[in-house]
């Protein structure tokens, strides 16, 4: 968590994400010297209205852990689950590993990690810089997202989640203490608007004349998470995909790449360190236009980033 903090105040006021943050959201609490550090975070994160992040929330199924980080990957084969895993290099540079995984409700790590999720979420003071994600895969599937859904809107479902986990890591928490629950318009802006925002993209992420046509309609249900696990009408570019729950159209999506604004003699840094530290040039990392020649291809130049 303090390598977190110094990082969003080494930032010095220039826009900065921040990814799954939740893996970092840890202090050196309690008798195993791992606890909550989400508190501390969540109050430096309020500090740097620069900094934006996505959580990264871990759920309790099955999921895949994938990573370039050769040795951690390596030395958790024993955690596999089920037991087959794989991890690969190749010439120092191009390396990585795939270990199944599954978050287990008493361990008190994997508790600990779905705790701190979701106190970054409800300490949020600002939906808008705050991205709802689980760190596909690593986290959970991007499918399981109707259940965080119902997590961060139902404090009594959450607390009876709760009530099966390892109380010694919730203890080192604030979340049983957390009764916040998010509405629609929160999930909305942390789901759709907000992403769209900061991408630039003035297209989409809402519903005002002339946006392009991306919509889901659900149907209201106490139980959140079944009410956005089928969503009852979605178009796609205005075209209806879904009616009345059943699927009736399967267009082809669209490529969309991001064009940012920077200064272009960064380049000439960055070539002197990939020609001296590595085997590949700097264009072995440039994704030519090739992979996006494509009709339905859209492309959108962001200005944000300037």
């Amino acid at each position: 968590m303090e390598t977190a903090v110094a990082t969003m105040e080494a930032a010095q006021g220039l826009p900065m994400h921040l990814a799954h943050f939740q893996f970092y959201g840890y202090g050196q609490e309690g008798a195993k010297g791992f606890s909550s550090g989400a508190a501390r975070l969540m109050e430096a994160f309020h500090r740097h209205p620069n900094i934006t992040m996505d959580v990264g929330q871990v759920l309790f199924e099955q999921m895949v852990t994938v990573s370039g980080d050769v040795i951690a990957q390596y030395s958790r084969r024993g955690d596999a689950s089920p037991s087959k895993w794989v991890v690969w290099e190749a010439e120092c540079d191009g390396a990585g590993g795939v270990v199944p995984y599954r978050y287990r409700e008493r361990s008190f790590v994997n508790t600990l990690q779905w705790a701190v999720g979701l106190e970054i979420f409800l300490l949020a003071e600002d939906p808008w810089r705050l991205f709802f994600t689980t760190d596909h895969p690593n986290g959970a599937p991007f499918t399981a997202y109707p259940e965080l859904i119902r997590l961060l809107m139902d404090a009594d479902y959450r607390a009876s989640v709760m009530a099966r986990l390892d109380q010694e890591a919730l203890a080192l928490t604030l979340l049983p203490h957390l009764r916040r629950e998010f509405s629609l318009h929160d999930i909305a802006v942390m789901t759709r608007a907000a992403a769209a925002r900061l991408l630039g993209l003035e297209d989409r992420g809402h519903l005002c004349p002339g946006a392009i046509a991306d919509v889901a309609v659900y149907r209201p249900q106490a139980d959140k998470r079944a009410m956005f696990t089928d969503a009852a009408w979605v178009w796609k570019g205005g075209r209806l995909v879904v009616r009345e729950g059943a699927v009736v159209d399967r267009p082809a999506g669209s490529a969309l790449t991001i064009e940012p604004c920077y200064d272009r003699r960064i380049e000439r840094d960055v070539k002197a360190y990939l020609d001296r530290f590595y085997s590949l040039s700097l264009d072995h990392f440039t994704v030519g236009g090739v992979a996006f020649e494509r009709e339905d291809a859209e492309r959108f130049r962001s200005i944000r980033a300037a």
